[in-house]
């Protein structure tokens, strides 16, 4: 297979990727051909480390991946989900250790940026205190990067990409939504846009490593499922797209 470099451009990447449909089951995407990659949206809406290694077993191992692309955190952070620091890192510590004696390999992802006045409209300010939201964040996001250097998995912080270009806030072309872009004063979830990025800015990581790019599960919470579908809006669906590219 002739490698292919991705390209930094988020318009044209929009503009390529608009209206795309696959047809598939709920859960996962099947591959059409033995040539094309077999990509699992293994995503469930407000999971946190507890809820994954309780499901690892049935909703990522037994799929045989090659690599296992996971980002959680948001809610463990948060109000109603919260997992403390030292258990989050236990808990994420565990699911590498089990991913990785699977056989698989691993890329942990940094936690996306939020924007913080609509965040607080669904937490209590206090629940974050000392440290605030952003603070926790990073303190979470540096545990992350402390696991994947102790298990000796891959690590790709993302979440300083959006930082850099995304414009989180309130204007229309954020990659977050908002009541500009989508009516929702939401913050959290990116946008069609967003889920677009994400998948090229994880894709162009993989092949510059040289990850495997056959069998992937994208294991998470609904950062990683999207829209509930497989064939419209999740990073899932739209990285499958960008390495089926990369086979013709």
């Amino acid at each position: 297979m002739n490698r292919k470099t991705f390209i930094w451009d988020l318009g044209a990447l929009t503009a390529g990727f608009s209206g795309l449909s696959w047809a598939g089951h709920p859960s996962y995407l099947n591959q059409s051909s033995e040539d094309e990659p077999l990509v699992v949206n293994a995503g469930v809406n407000g999971n946190n480390t507890r809820n994954l290694l309780a499901r690892v077993a049935q909703d990522c191992l037994s799929h045989r991946p090659d690599l296992v692309i996971l980002m959680v955190g948001t809610n463990d952070m948060n109000h109603g989900k919260y997992v403390p620091l030292n258990e989050y890192e236990a808990n994420l510590t565990k699911l590498a250790d089990q991913l990785t004696a699977s056989g698989s390999r691993l890329l942990l992802l940094s936690m996306l940026p939020f924007y913080e006045p609509y965040l607080l409209t669904r937490h209590p300010e206090e629940f974050f205190q000392p440290e605030g939201p952003s603070g926790r964040r990073a303190a979470y996001n540096a545990v992350i990067e402390k696991v994947a250097h102790e298990s000796g998995t891959a690590f790709f912080d993302i979440g300083k990409i959006f930082e850099r270009i995304g414009k989180i806030g309130l204007d229309n072309d954020s990659l977050l939504r908002n009541e500009a872009n989508s009516g929702r004063t939401d913050g959290v979830h990116p946008t069609p846009n967003g889920y677009r990025f994400l998948a090229l800015a994880v894709g162009q990581f993989i092949q510059y490593h040289q990850l495997p790019m056959r069998r992937i599960v994208c294991f998470g919470d609904s950062i990683t499922r999207g829209d509930g579908s497989v064939d419209k809006e999740s990073y899932p669906a739209y990285l499958r797209k960008l390495f089926i590219l990369t086979t013709l």
